[in-house]
Formats: C-alpha cells, structure tokens, sequence
C-alpha cells in the first residue's frame, strides 16, 4: 500500500467517525440532553472515547458542531420547501421544521443566549444562516397574501424558539401547540 493510498484510507475512516460521532450526538442530545455521558455516545457511534476527544476535545465542540449542522439542514430546507410548495405553506411547513429543531435540541435556547465565545460564534452561524432564508420565506408567503406583511425573521425565530421551551405540567408537544397558535396569528 502507498504513502497516499493508508493517508486517504485514514481521511476516510476519519470522515467516517467524525460523522457516526455527529449522528450518535444528534441522537443522543435528543433523548438525554448535551450533557450526556461521552460514553453514550461513543458507543452509539462505535468509536472509541479517544476518538471523540481528537475531533471535540471539548464537550462544548461537540455540541456546537451538532447544532450547527441542524442549523443548516433548516436552512438548507427553505428553498426546496419554496421550490416544491406555495409561498404560505413553504413557510408553515418550514416553521414546523424550525420548531422540531428547537424542541428536540434542549441546549439550541441556551447556547444561544450563552455570553460564551464558542457559542457567540454558534449564534452568529444561526442567524446568519437561518435569518436569509426565513426573510425571503416571509417575504414570499406576505406578496401571496398568506402572512402578515409586518412580521420579519427575528420575530419568528424567537417566537418559535420561546413557545418550544418545555412548560412545567404540560406535555411534552404542548409547545407544538403553541407554535401552531402563532402560526394562526401570521396570517393576515
């Protein structure tokens, strides 16, 4: 085997545990929260805990690297929801996309307020990628007249994050509830 042959079958295997590492997080975050123990997921990912700490050597890493490729699969969701749907139903539809992040990622709300420099560059990633396809979805549904024309992509951004927070005595989807309400409120 040559020098550039084990160099990219160790790229590869690296890819490849990075991304079992990612997936097993994403899973494991979503039943147990992000301080789960590194042993969960490890071994949900079928890696070892060294491997773990050589991609995140913080827990803080890891969980920014999860939420961060979430915030980008939402984004990424906007334009093949407008491409496939009408205005007012992309944009619903993508509010409830948003709301599943939210509700199913228990740090997303606090990492995002956190004062922290690791998360100031997470909330930076949000809103620079979740705000311009938000902007254009509600621009789209207000020209169809499905949506008010004077709400604007922080509003709904936090709304949702805010009505996804779980509500102590209240099931676990009461905040789903919510959000369908505000949805009702958009219109015009």
């Amino acid at each position: 085997m040559t020098e550039t042959s084990a160099a990219r079958r160790r790229r590869a295997d690296a890819r490849r545990n990075l991304e079992s590492l990612l997936e097993a997080a994403k899973a494991v975050f979503a039943t147990s929260g992000v301080d789960a123990p590194a042993k969960e997921i490890t071994d949900r990912a079928g890696v070892g805990v060294g491997t773990l700490y050589r991609h995140f050597p913080q827990r803080s890493d890891l969980v920014i690297a999860v939420l961060e490729r979430e915030i980008d699969a939402c984004a990424d969701a906007g334009p093949q929801l407008r491409a496939t749907h009408p205005p007012t139903a992309a944009l619903v539809t993508w509010i409830r996309r948003y709301t599943e992040l939210v509700a199913t990622k228990a740090g997303l709300a606090s990492a995002l307020q956190s004062a922290g420099e690791a998360h100031q560059a997470l909330r930076e990633h949000f809103y620079q990628r979740m705000g311009p396809v938000l902007e254009t979805m509600i621009a789209a549904a207000a020209a169809a007249g499905g949506v008010r024309a004077d709400i604007d992509a922080k509003d709904v951004l936090h709304a949702v994050a805010l009505l996804s927070q779980p509500v102590p005595g209240e099931e676990p989807g009461y905040g789903r509830h919510l959000v369908d309400i505000f949805i009702d409120g958009l219109r015009p």
